[in-house]
């Protein structure tokens, strides 16, 4: 297992000028080691809709690449997706999903049979055009430029230390973010689209 914030330092040297579509804990992390925010999507507060968003926003968008880091809480609860995504077969789609085996964001619950799911495999059987399953930084490190330059659907499921939230999502203290008006708003600018 690795901890999340290493697993985007190894992504961000391959990033090139991707969108990014983070969630959760790890949305958190991906801000701090962004270098390109108008291109970045926070996804927080979609759980279950991750991988619908980042899918849609992959065919609206097919000459750009888009990359969504997912968790597997939100995949499994919505896990049908992985059917449209591989039907629709997006070339442009990457879809990393950081497996802590627990509901990090709501206090640590358990995924139930965690340590028996091997989500590459299912989106391998469901039809990615390639996936890749990681548990330690180094082998992932050292894929991460082959990753991104294979044609997709890409899965990569990567094992990550749990970060638990333990408080109720009610009580938290509000981080700071953009708006998901402003997100829009920048992304629109960057990519020059009207209207």
């Amino acid at each position: 297992m690795m901890e999340a914030l290493e697993v985007f330092k190894a992504f961000d040297r391959h990033r090139n000028n991707a969108i990014v579509c983070a969630t959760g804990t790890s949305g958190k992390h991906w801000r701090d080691v962004s270098t390109q925010e108008a291109r970045d999507i926070n996804l927080g507060g979609a759980m279950g809709h991750t991988a619908s968003a980042a899918f849609g926003l992959a065919l609206g968008l097919p000459k750009e690449k888009v990359v969504l880091f997912d968790a597997e809480g939100s995949l499994l609860m919505n896990l049908g997706v992985l059917a449209s995504i591989a039907g629709k077969q997006p070339k442009n789609f990457v879809h990393f999903v950081l497996d802590n085996e627990c509901y990090a964001t709501t206090g640590g619950q358990p995924v139930p049979n965690a340590q028996n799911i091997n989500y590459a495999g299912v989106a391998k059987e469901i039809g990615y055009a390639v996936t890749y399953n990681f548990d330690d930084l180094e082998s992932l490190a050292t894929s991460m430029g082959e990753i991104m330059s294979q044609e997709g659907p890409v899965f990569v499921a990567v094992k990550v230390i749990p970060e638990i939230e333990n408080l109720p999502i009610g009580l938290r203290e509000n981080r700071p973010s953009r708006s998901r008006k402003q997100t829009i708003t920048d992304l629109r600018e960057e990519l020059n689209i009207k209207g």
